[in-house]
């Protein structure tokens, strides 16, 4: 077994008390320590605090009547010895036990109880430039994270590389002012969101995001490049802590918009309900994201989930809430000085006693509403509509009424069709007009010569989304950002966006994608909307600290280079858990005697990850400045206002 530092140390004190600690094989009483520490034992208590390391690790100093008090954390101190093999619990106690806990003492410890979980975190892999990776199987690396670790973990960070691309600086150019512009990052996006959060807190008026999916069984043909070949509690949990801060971004008219597979539509439906309330909850849209049929399957699946969550369903208007206004589907024209206009169903759904009255026809037909539906005007309003010619009974006058509705006058109302979920009876779906997979690989193919992305999403989706939930110039993000499409739709339809992505493949296809956008490109919806080019971003970096070395860990083909990112982190002074001697387990026979994979689990394990990237309160530190360009340090002040934090 390998020890801590803190648990070697304890040990070699506990083995100047004899036998009292330590059976006849040398095995350590847990429970005769644990009774002791209890009991404030004076001898066990006077030589424990003797030692430096444990007295700075476990004593805290506060002020009590202008007096300087020290404490010792017990209760940390005993959960070293509550759980087997303590380097494991680097992070927390929930690593190993899970369960009912009152006071973060488990019930065999305490009769109150409360129901606890952990925080989790999940690490994606890193540096991946395609997605056609053969190692898709890799499982993900996660772990358990304490509430103070999470704290610091999530505080703001500090960008770098700040670069700003339009149509006069169409490679970039490095800019040190951050000015509301489009923005996209590289980096974690958990800990990236977090630190948007002073800033976009409350304004983003749309999200879409296309997260991992989740799979019961492996495909073969999956090779995404997040890996969804994992465990459901940690896919879940992954996706939880993402959109928990997503949430608090959205404004109070926001929406949010996740594209899912059958297998995990229904489990992040019930977490969505829990983060968003059940309440605002606005539809499982179902999308035909494929039009071949396979057939190896019972049933062909050829529809993906778009699950839509309000904010605060309340703050939604019902006519701010429909899809564009489309000229087209105004065809008649009276040549009356009134323009285009189109026909409307005079008549509505539900029985409403004040909306029931005889209509007569221009033929001499009587007419009421149909059973169970109600005329869709009180009839003084009718009246008035008849008057102005407003009213169409067909050619021969003898068809029921509709409504004329010109376009000029729908359009001023902000009213366009409604969107829906429902099937047609073609058995196809009602968004089959939001494009498909297949429509998106081959604008792929058409912007790079080459497939560069697996099932990408079509622009024609993003466009029937932000449609419905946006207007000009509000705040769309896409943290899950992959290809860009989102961010290129979003600049097509003259909305603003942010935009996250960890993977390398930012500079070499996000942002390319993007500079294609500028200069016009005219794939897409770019006909549908008329564009001609044009707009802004600015790309930015989280600060890399122990995150570089994570990715070079992940990386390592051979123990032998593993064995070289190693050295170079403790030669490099990387941050690993002060908890863990990372010199001490490279030399155990244990850890020598690991394969590959485990020895990188192992690395990644006790490396620091609250030091993944530098945070934004290190820029004060002479050293970390030295770091960074003049422009990064004006590029940070300038995006976080000279906020103190």
């Amino acid at each position: 077994m390998i020890d801590s530092k803190i648990m070697e140390t304890t040990k070699s004190i506990l083995k100047d008390f004899g036998n009292t600690y330590f059976s006849d094989k040398g095995t350590l009483k847990r429970n005769k320590v644990i009774e002791d520490l209890d009991a404030y034992t004076p001898m066990l208590m006077k030589a424990l605090l003797a030692n430096q390391l444990i007295h700075d690790t476990y004593t805290e100093s506060i002020v009590i009547d202008d007096k300087s008090v020290e404490l010792f954390k017990l209760n940390q101190f005993i959960e070293m010895f509550t759980y087997k093999e303590y380097w494991q619990d680097s992070y927390t106690k929930f690593e190993n036990k899970i369960g009912l806990t009152a006071g973060g003492k488990f019930i065999d410890e305490t009769a109150d109880v409360v129901l606890d979980f952990p925080f989790k975190d999940t690490v994606l892999k890193a540096g991946m430039t395609k997605e056609d990776q053969k190692d898709a199987d890799e499982p993900f690396l996660h772990e358990t994270i304490a509430k103070a670790e999470i704290d610091q973990l999530l505080e703001p960070k500090i960008f770098v590389n700040a670069t700003k691309y339009d149509q006069e600086n169409l490679n970039g150019v490095s800019t040190d002012n951050f000015d509301n512009d489009n923005l996209i990052i590289k980096g974690n996006n958990l800990i990236a969101l977090h630190s948007l959060k002073n800033r976009y807190a409350g304004t983003v008026k749309s999200i879409f995001i296309d997260p991992p999916y989740f799979f019961e069984t492996t495909k073969p043909a999956d090779t995404y490049t997040y890996n969804s070949n994992f465990k459901l509690s940690g896919w879940l949990t992954f996706v939880q802590n993402r959109i928990k801060i997503a949430h608090e971004l959205l404004a109070e008219n926001g929406t949010l918009f996740l594209t899912m597979s059958d297998e995990g539509a229904h489990y992040i439906k019930i977490l969505m309900d829990s983060i968003f309330n059940s309440q605002n909850f606005i539809a499982d849209v179902t999308w035909e994201s494929r039009k071949s049929i396979s057939s190896d399957a019972l049933i062909s699946i050829n529809t993906n989930h778009v699950l839509v969550y309000a904010k605060n369903l309340s703050q939604i208007r019902k006519n701010d809430f429909r899809l564009a206004l489309d000229i087209d589907t105004f065809k008649n024209d009276d040549e009356d000085g009134r323009g285009k206009y189109r026909l409307e169903p005079f008549d509505a759904p539900n029985f409403r006693a004040n909306l029931q009255y005889e209509i007569i026809t221009p033929s001499g037909r009587h007419v009421l509403p149909a059973n169970g539906r109600h005329w869709r005007t009180e009839k003084s309003t009718y009246e008035k509509l008849l008057s102005e010619n407003k009213i169409y009974f067909g050619k021969d006058g003898n068809a029921k009424p509709s409504l004329k509705a010109y376009y000029s006058e729908v359009a001023e109302a902000g009213k366009g069709k409604t969107a829906s979920t429902i099937w047609r009876d073609n058995n196809s779906i009602i968004w089959d007009d939001a494009g498909t997979n297949t429509k998106a690989t081959q604008h792929q193919v058409e912007l790079f010569s080459e497939n560069v992305f697996t099932n990408p999403k079509p622009e024609q989706l993003i466009k029937r989304i932000l449609e419905i939930s946006t207007n000009e110039n509000d705040l769309v993000l896409d943290f899950f950002m992959g290809s860009a499409t989102t961010q290129a739709v979003a600049m097509k339809m003259n909305r603003r966006f942010i935009g996250i992505e960890q993977m390398d493949y930012i500079k070499t296809v996000s942002v390319e994608r993007l500079k294609k956008v500028i200069a016009g490109e005219q794939g897409g919806i770019s006909k549908d909307v008329n564009w001609q080019g044009g707009g802004s971003f600015v790309y930015a970096e989280l600060m890399e600290k122990n995150q570089g070395y994570l990715k070079d860990v992940q990386q390592a083909e051979t123990t032998k280079q593993l064995d070289e990112v190693v050295n170079r982190m403790i030669a490099g002074g990387a941050d690993f858990d002060f908890r863990v001697d990372v010199e001490k387990v490279l030399q155990d026979p244990e850890y020598q005697a690991m394969v590959l994979a485990d020895k990188k689990q192992l690395i990644v394990k006790v490396i620091d990850k609250n030091q993944l990237y530098y945070a934004y309160s290190d820029m004060d530190d002479r050293d970390v400045q030295e770091l960074m360009s003049d422009s990064d340090i004006a590029f940070n002040k300038s995006f976080y206002g000279e906020r103190d934090l």
